[in-house]
């Protein structure tokens, strides 16, 4: 039985010119033209053809295995680790833990298509474009605007009940200013979580956030009571912070897509860390967490003007 030989486009048509000046239905300086190559190569190939047929024209590396071809061994290292502690953790991720903990050092293309092989990973296929919406600018200066938000969430995994998350992200760096976790998104915990975000920074120039009622009054009692405010409308006032309530969650959508990236990032590292209290968590949050994703993700600002205004 015959075996076939794969070859590429282009190779066909090298072999079929090489056939025919071999048959002398063209001439060597005519081939030379055709394949715009010089006559020294074409030379070259006709004598491979002679001795070799079609194969004479295929690279001789081909199907074998690269020189910068992975180790079998390192590649079933990489594979039981993904198994055992990585298995839904997104390939770039996973290599930045493999890198962290493992020390292999293997760019994320490598690691998916590891996890992609082993069933791991699914790629994603293109998405239809969502509808477009206007994309505003970023502030130009640090503390111009904090975007502020809770998430509720299984944090602990089944290591403990559901609790909420409060962050803050500045507008023009993209870094996390503060996050701490509390058992709902109260009065009293986000006035804490206030409390604590001024000592360590000042007063940021204006908050972005939703119309939850802990931020604005409900529209009922406004409607009856324009000068109405609820606490911490009050509480801003008094300290000249500008409360900004956005009219979607799509209008705040970097405070969104945070909770999108913690939610996927932060509930892992607090498994690995062995975490299921809010006081451990608090403690990973601000030493370690969160000035890790700040160096990886935080941008420079446009300007170098801090807007926070101390007490």
């Amino acid at each position: 039985m015959t075996s076939l030989i794969p070859m590429s486009k282009k190779e066909v048509n090298r072999y079929d010119i090489i056939k025919r000046l071999l048959r002398k239905e063209i001439n060597g300086s005519e081939a030379s033209q055709m394949l715009a190559v010089t006559a020294r190569h074409i030379r070259r190939l006709k004598r491979r053809v002679k001795e070799s047929g079609a194969k004479g024209l295929i690279h001789h590396a081909r199907g074998a295995k690269g020189n910068r071809a992975m180790p079998e061994s390192e590649r079933s290292r990489i594979a039981s680790l993904l198994h055992k502690r990585y298995a839904d953790f997104k390939p770039t991720f996973a290599s930045e833990k493999l890198d962290e903990l493992h020390n292999i050092q293997r760019d994320p293309k490598t690691i998916r298509s590891i996890m992609t092989a082993e069933g791991l990973w699914k790629p994603k296929q293109r998405r239809a474009k969502d509808e477009h919406r206007q994309w505003r600018e970023r502030k130009a200066c640090f503390g111009e605007m904090e975007q502020f938000d809770g998430s509720y969430e299984h944090w602990f995994e089944d290591r403990g009940p559901e609790f909420c998350l409060l962050a803050s992200m500045d507008d023009a760096t993209g870094t996390i200013t503060r996050a701490q976790f509390d058992h709902d998104e109260g009065v009293i915990p986000v006035f804490d979580f206030w409390k604590g975000y001024i000592e360590d920074h000042g007063k940021p120039h204006s908050i972005y956030l939703d119309k939850l009622s802990t931020y604005k009054q409900s529209d009922d009692i406004a409607k009856q009571n324009h000068d109405a405010l609820c606490q911490f409308e009050r509480a801003m006032t008094d300290l000249g912070i500008k409360a900004i309530p956005a009219n979607s969650p799509q209008a705040k959508g970097r405070i969104e897509r945070l909770f999108g990236t913690l939610q996927d990032r932060l509930i892992k590292e607090l498994r690995l860390a062995g975490i299921s209290d809010i006081e451990q968590a608090n403690i990973f949050l601000a030493k370690t967490f969160i000035p890790k994703f700040n160096k990886q993700f935080g941008i420079a600002p446009r300007k170098n003007a801090n807007l926070h205004t101390k007490l």
